[in-house]
């Protein structure tokens, strides 16, 4: 075991360490307030001409303004707390509490509501909006659209609810999400199925592609966003089954001072820190930090990662904005592929067993990622370009449980490792403005993609005593020893792949009148993928031009229901999701296309609740099949289907409690036989029934309590449908506790009754154990 430092004391010298100046030293005396901010409507258009007014504690008037052609407002305000008011004739008026500190600066959006149709109005901060719901987003659109005017399924889970969980991982996001299961990416990587595929690289930061294979963490996230369906228009190739989408912190202009601790079970320990404020009246910085060691219920099984995240925000006018940021990211752990199967079923050992030398098992993970973004208003058009650059090394070596003898006296072990190392480059302009065409009102986005990855890939074989690839061990026993040899077989990759993406694309979100709205758009990609077999020289190429449609309509049956219908398709280019190789074959096959018709509704039950519904049925084709006259050929006549529906509901019951999660019943199966499966083959790892609910409710002030349900229905573990992973009950439970009014403590249970279950798998002899009763501790303090 690794000898680790005192979390304790790292977690004092963070809490003790000086906090950022309050403003710069060249600042005048007794600086003002600057406050900036945009008045919209609930489509998203800028309201000109709004009238903001302030009134003081006393109840004096204070500095007013008016909204300019943008619905840009800025004030300058002397210490103290302030009413701020909103209002615009022909809509109902905003209010929000103000506390404006001498040389500080906040920037905040005001929603106003249409008089007569609504009769509430909707005012967002930098501060924390409704903990589990969040209004709008603009991953899906590009635009800040109300999600409920969004036509496709999409499932948030906030900075809060992460909290509340004290999640880690995206693996524990994606338990209370609706329509999606965790794979177990053979335990070196994240890996989800989302309405029945299965992805290792649809996985995105703030709406930039991050598809390097690895575990990510969530310390320096503001929310997770899943979005479900093919979405090719916004996000390019692939997303056949949808997009993790992770939100991150940046730099704004309100002051946070956040530090937890956490101890749990296994010698989990964890600190974290986020710290930031402005320093100027136009600059603002950030700094996110994690570490985390322990163990695990899995025999001599640890972990040790940390990350750093700083970023910077400046605002030399209302008009502009440049956030930068950059995280250094390691994550170090002993490599784990489960347990096998007998008899259809996942074996009946220990679930600590362990399955190879696990002193010579690592997964090694290093990223570092520099992102930049400058938003500038010219008239009526926003203008947004993204550039992120990223530098990742992953690398892990494993040994791999096999058949159990008929005898089941022993157990075969095959062992490989593999590294990979890439670069990502990508840069995205996007240029938004909104115009009428008589009554009809448009919202018009243009925008364009380039990118550049090259990516390094070297596998080895492991033999046993230097002589063969496999090995059968003692099924009684199956921890080894035995001495390996790492060298190239005659199949392991030792390839560069250069990869080159432009795309271009247009969206229109038209509002025909106050109850309809469509959205439209098309992108155009081409997508050049050049392989290099550094074995052989062999250089293989291949030009993929794409056009991926979308279309959707929005009916607003009262403002607080919205049902909708959309369309979408995507693609995935021949080489795979992680184009890791390419073969003479490959080279002349076509992109798999995924096409999503879907209808829902989403209702506001009350201000803080939203329930969602969708149903769905999404194809998968041109995947690839035996020719039956040939086996030696292959045609593109493989399918895949999949039938859905989902249910999905965040926020507020009532002011205490609240809730997350929903139900999903999904039937994938291949409609017709691919090189992989039979027609009529259910998809691996894909349940037909999923619930999950989780619950806090503030039992009184200082006292809370949280309860979760996750029930999962019978999968099988591979596509030849041979071994079944049984059906289970998760419970989980948590206390919280507010020891003053700026420190929180929270208790944790995972798996409550701590019963026996397993969770995924990577094949019928690669099975995950789902994690025995689990106690977790934190203690959360802000000032």
């Amino acid at each position: 075991m690794r000898r680790r430092p005192s979390l304790l004391l790292l977690a004092l010298t963070l809490i003790a360490a000086p906090a950022f100046p309050q403003s710069g030293p060249a600042a005048a005396p007794d600086p003002p307030f600057l406050l900036r901010g945009t008045v919209w409507d609930t489509s998203h258009a800028a309201i000109a001409g709004a009238r903001i007014s302030t009134t003081t504690e006393l109840g004096t008037a204070g500095p007013s303004a008016t909204t300019d052609a943008r619905g840009a407002f800025e004030l300058a305000l002397g210490a103290g707390r302030y009413t701020l008011t909103a209002a615009s004739e022909g809509f109902l008026d905003g209010s929000l509490a103000i506390t404006a500190r001498r040389g500080a600066a906040q920037t905040i959006d005001i929603v106003l509501t249409v008089a007569g149709f609504e009769e509430t109005v909707s005012v967002t901060a930098d501060r924390a909006p409704t903990p589990y719901q969040v209004p709008a987003i603009s991953s899906s659109t590009k635009t800040s659209t109300p999600l409920r005017d969004v036509p496709q399924s999409v499932t948030i889970v906030s900075k809060q609810l992460i909290q509340d969980q004290l999640m880690t991982s995206v693996a524990n996001v994606v338990r209370y999400v609706p329509g999606i299961t965790a794979h177990q990416g053979e335990n070196n990587r994240d890996q989800v199925i989302i309405r029945g595929n299965s992805s290792s690289a649809d996985f995105f930061v703030d709406g930039v592609r991050d598809d390097v294979q690895y575990y990510r963490d969530l310390y320096n996230l503001e929310r997770v966003e899943a979005l479900k369906g093919p979405n090719a228009m916004i996000f390019g190739r692939g997303g056949g089954g949808g997009v993790i989408n992770r939100v991150t912190k940046s730099a704004g202009f309100t002051p946070v001072r956040e530090f937890s601790i956490l101890a749990g079970s296994f010698g989990q320990q964890r600190v974290t820190a986020d710290v930031g404020q402005a320093v100027s009246s136009a600059v603002a910085i950030r700094l996110n930090a994690m570490y985390e060691n322990g163990d695990s219920y899995r025999q001599s099984v640890d972990l040790e990662r940390y990350g750093i995240s700083p970023s910077m925000t400046y605002m030399p006018d209302s008009r502009t904005k440049l956030t930068i940021g950059y995280e250094h990211f390691r994550d170090d752990r002993v490599a784990d592929r489960g347990i096998p199967s007998l008899g259809g079923r996942p074996v009946g050992v220990d679930i600590s067993t362990y399955y190879g030398n696990p002193a010579d098992s690592h997964v090694n993970a290093r990223a570092d990622v520099a992102t930049a973004s400058v938003e500038r208003q010219f008239a009526a058009f926003n203008v947004q370009n993204r550039t992120l650059a990223g530098s990742y090394e992953r690398g892990y070596q494993n040994y791999v449980p096999g058949a159990v003898t008929a005898s089941q006296a022993q157990v075969s072990l095959s062992a490989y490792n593999n590294d990979t190392q890439r670069v990502n480059v990508f840069n995205q302009t996007d240029v938004t403005t909104t115009l009428s065409t008589g009554a009809v009102r448009h919202t018009v986005l243009v925008g364009g993609e380039f990118g550049r990855q090259f990516t390094d890939n070297l596998r080895n074989t492991g033999y046993f005593n230097n002589t063969s690839a496999t090995l059968l061990v003692p099924f009684a026993n199956p921890t080894i020893t035995t001495p390996v040899t790492w060298r190239q077989s005659a199949t392991d990759a030792d390839n560069h792949l250069r990869t080159a993406v432009a795309a271009a694309y247009v969206q229109d979100q038209i509002d025909l009148t106050k109850m309809v709205q469509l959205v439209t758009g098309v992108r155009f990609d081409r997508f050049d993928l050049a392989y290099h077999n550094n074995r052989t020289g062999e250089d293989l190429e291949r030009v993929d031009r794409l056009v991926s449609p979308r279309a959707g309509v929005v009916v607003k049956a009262t403002p607080q229901l919205s049902i909708y219908s959309s369309y979408t398709v995507s693609f995935l280019p021949s080489s795979g999701d992680q184009f890791s190789s390419l073969t003479s074959v490959t080279e002349q096959v076509k992109p798999e296309r995924f096409t999503n018709d879907e209808a829902g509704a989403k209702w506001d039950l009350a201000r803080g609740l939203s329930v969602t519904t969708a149903v769905y049925r999404l194809d998968r084709t041109n995947t690839r099949a035996t020719d039956p006259n040939d086996p030696t050929r292959i045609l593109q006549t493989g399918s895949q289907r999949t039938n859905g529906f989902e249910l999905g509901v965040s926020g507020r019951v009532t002011s205490a409690w609240q809730v997350a999660g929903g139900y999903a019943l999904t039937d994938a199966f291949v409609t017709s036989a691919t090189t992989a499966a039979q027609a009529g083959a259910s998809v691996a790892q894909v349940p037909r029934h999923t619930v999950s609910l989780w619950n806090t409710y503030q039992v009184r002030p200082a006292l809370g309590l949280g309860l979760g349900i996750v029930r999962r229905s019978d999968m099988f573990a591979a596509i030849d449908d041979s071994v079944t992973l049984p059906g289970y009950t998760d419970v989980d439970a948590a206390v919280y506790l507010s020891v003053t009014a700026r420190m929180r403590l929270q208790v944790n249970v995972e798996n409550l009754f701590d019963r026996r279950f397993y969770v995924n798998a990577d094949s019928n002899t690669n099975i995950s154990p789902g994690t025995p009763r689990a106690l977790r501790v934190a203690l959360v303090t802000r000032f």
